[in-house]
């Protein structure tokens, strides 16, 4: 059956993606922002500082796929902005909350985005679950305090479902737009020792993964949201530029220079950890990507 979705943080990657994925099946799709846009769905605004919500967002809905957040690549990480990346995930989820309790909503279900920063730095062998234990690092603390809100929502008896989201590659933008232009300028190079893995995802499995966690209701709790593959740096950088067809001269570029280029963002792409899938394919969910080679060349569109 058709259900009415409400989207937040819909303008990004995941979201512009996953609102015509949705579309496609025939589910109706709204988004919620801080501010109205013309698009392909009807947009309602909130402000979240002003506590100030347009009720008919929540009240039309049957499910919300949160998405809202600061980007964490997308600025130096400076007191300021750390904080601004903790309180746009804590404070719209938590604002989300209050608007249900205000309203006579009929919302079953809440599909929200986590990261697989949850478990921290860990460059191990060994996969990590969705029972390893959080880690303790920047990040970690972020995603858990983030988690923490969400599940608030089962006091009012709606499914929850966190997707603890590895690297999305897509064509549109995002991590592979990073790695892949240097590639094509011809500089490309792993960086740091290129052994840390990449828990990677095609951005349209992630998005059927969130389909996946609307349609069944028997999906409910913590899922890593990584392919079947991880793969080193090294690896990753090595496949994006025989895709590309384009050569690598250059040496790892060493983890000081990135630490002076990035500061303490420098963490986020010197070390990685390999998540496990397991839980997921467990519902019968199918991945479509499970080869990072194939990825990249439906991705780059390189005839196959």
């Amino acid at each position: 059956m058709p259900k009415n979705i409400l989207i937040t943080g819909a303008s990004g990657l995941i979201g512009s993606r996953l609102t015509e994925l949705l579309l496609q099946k025939g589910h109706h799709v709204s988004h919620l922002g801080r501010s109205k846009k013309q698009g392909v769905a009807p947009s309602y605004v909130w402000d979240i500082q002003k506590k100030q919500i347009d009720k008919n967002a929540v009240m039309n809905a049957d499910a919300i796929v949160h998405l809202a957040g600061a980007g964490v690549m997308d600025k130096r990480w400076t007191k300021q902005r750390k904080k601004e990346m903790l309180e746009s995930r804590t404070h719209s989820t938590s604002f989300l909350l209050e608007s249900l309790q205000k309203y006579n909503h009929h919302i079953a279900s809440l599909i929200s985005a986590s990261a697989i920063g949850y478990y921290g730095i860990c460059d191990q062998e060994e996969f990590l679950t969705e029972e390893s234990q959080p880690g303790t690092d920047f990040l970690a603390q972020v995603t858990r305090e983030w988690e923490q809100e969400v599940d608030k929502f089962t006091t009012l008896g709606i499914r929850i479902v966190k997707l603890r989201i590895g690297i999305v590659l897509s064509e549109r933008g995002g991590a592979l737009k990073s790695m892949a232009l240097p590639v094509r300028l011809g500089i490309g190079a792993p960086l740091a020792s290129g052994n840390q893995y990449l828990s990677w995802i095609h951005i349209d499995d992630l998005c059927q993964m969130f389909i996946k966690s609307i349609e069944d209701e028997s999906v409910h709790g913590a899922y890593n949201a990584v392919g079947v593959k991880p793969v080193t740096n090294k690896e990753m950088t090595r496949s994006i530029a025989r895709i590309l067809k384009r050569p690598l001269w250059l040496p790892p570029v060493p983890a000081f220079v990135l630490k002076l280029i990035l500061g303490e963002m420098a963490s986020a792409v010197i070390q990685g950890n390999k998540i496990s899938s397991q839980k997921i394919q467990v519902t019968g969910f199918q991945f479509r990507f499970t080869d990072l080679e194939n990825a990249l060349k439906d991705l780059f569109k390189v005839a196959k």
